[in-house]
């Protein structure tokens, strides 16, 4: 019998495959709870009125570029196109960089383009980096943090710090929030980033034909990305977090091949690694599909956690297989699915979910229950799928 612990130790115990009084349940990503809630404060405590191991997740710093960096942003209609067309050039003194962007019907950002988010990916017409000699321009966006944002990140990570301590739950960093939605420049995509960011910046397949017809730029382009996200890392290790989560959704075999990753992905991940260990972290890795033909990249590379795993949507992840691959040998976070169970399955259909997931990776230490990567709304459907599935988790947390 493990004695009960704080909501913290559990999280700990579990991220460093220890046993723990029982399974811990963290959700990810929780909107549909978030927009209910006042602030970000109020959305951690209702997790924690649920019986959730909630944690806290310091928002990023923020992103700044150089000073003598200027914007300019016009809109231009295309005849014969259904959609506007966003302009956006940065004038660096190393040059300009230019992107343009279809404004779709679900364009969230009306006629701004932001810096790094998700919605650039598969709207833009032209990207931002496109030969080698956009690098030196692009340093200027990817400027070092000055005074003034180490500060404000330090004031806001001081409140989170006391308002976990407080409650005896986990410190994050490296995530977003999402709290800092007032700054337009960046988006809502920053964080600890890598590949995910050349997906902004490049899109999904430029990057897939440099590797083999312009190597040398394409490793110039991410480790110009990797060492401006290595010196947030040690600002954001700083602060004392517990976990420094990383976004890697696109760094999966869904994209790059095991041989393309272990080229220009694994050597940044293991410098990254290293060093959230040395500040005395753990480090959380999300990935959400391609991810078993990487295992033993992983089990060397030493990620504390694979983030993501997604029995549905994700490719690769059948759980008996991952389990039986990973062996208690990195903590497992995930083993159900948000959009399509949570979001739109029934009752049934989520309480055997988690009674698979905890059944298979609840069986060695090591795992934490979540959606994968997000409940997004909460109608009674949805609230009562929410509901079934926190019953179930604490009907069958401490099964032997």
């Amino acid at each position: 019998m493990v004695k009960k612990i704080s909501s913290r130790e559990r999280l700990s115990a579990a991220l460093a495959c220890q046993k723990t009084d029982y399974v811990p349940c963290s959700f990810m990503i929780f909107f549909g709870l978030r927009d209910r809630c006042k602030d970000y404060f109020e959305f951690v405590d209702r997790q924690l009125e649920m019986g959730l191991d909630a944690r806290v997740d310091i928002s990023d710093l923020l992103v700044k570029f150089h000073p003598d960096v200027h914007v300019r942003e016009w809109k231009e209609t295309i005849p014969n196109e259904p959609h506007p067309l966003l302009c956006k050039e940065y004038h660096t003194p190393a040059g300009v960089l230019r992107t343009e962007v279809w404004q779709t019907e679900d364009w969230p950002y009306g006629d701004h383009v932001p810096f790094m988010d998700d919605y650039l990916a598969v709207r833009t017409r032209k990207y931002l980096v496109t030969r080698p000699e956009d690098l030196p321009a692009l340093r200027y966006l990817l400027a070092e943090p000055g005074l003034s944002v180490i500060e404000e990140y330090r004031q806001r990570a001081e409140v989170a710090k006391q308002f976990a301590r407080s409650r005896d739950i986990l410190l994050c960093g490296g995530g977003c929030n999402f709290e800092r939605v007032d700054v337009p420049e960046v988006g809502h995509e920053c964080a600890c980033v890598g590949i995910d960011a050349l997906m902004w910046f490049c899109g999904a397949e430029a990057p897939l034909i440099w590797a083999f017809e312009q190597p040398e730029f394409l490793g110039e382009l991410i480790n110009i990305v990797a060492l401006w996200n290595r010196r947030r890392m040690e600002i954001t290790l700083d602060a004392g977090v517990d976990l420094l989560i990383k976004r890697a959704w696109y760094e999966g075999t869904e994209f790059w091949s095991p041989a393309l990753y272990r080229r220009f992905i694994a050597p940044i991940l293991v410098e990254d690694a290293n060093l959230v260990h040395q500040a005395g972290a753990k480090f959380g890795y999300i990935i959400t599909s391609g991810m078993m033909d990487l295992v033993d990249d992983l089990l060397k590379i030493k990620p504390d956690a694979i983030i993501g795993i997604d029995p549905v949507q994700g490719k690769g992840t059948e759980l008996n297989a991952v389990q039986q691959k990973i062996n208690s040998r990195l903590c497992l976070w995930g083993g159900t699915n948000g959009c399509l169970t949570m979001e739109t399955g029934t009752k049934e259909q989520v309480k055997a979910e988690v009674e698979k997931a905890i059944d298979i990776l609840g069986r060695n230490n090591g795992f934490i229950l979540s959606p994968v990567d997000n409940v997004r709304e909460m109608n009674p459907q949805i609230e009562e799928n929410v509901r079934t599935f926190i019953e179930t988790w604490k009907s069958l947390r401490s099964k032997p």
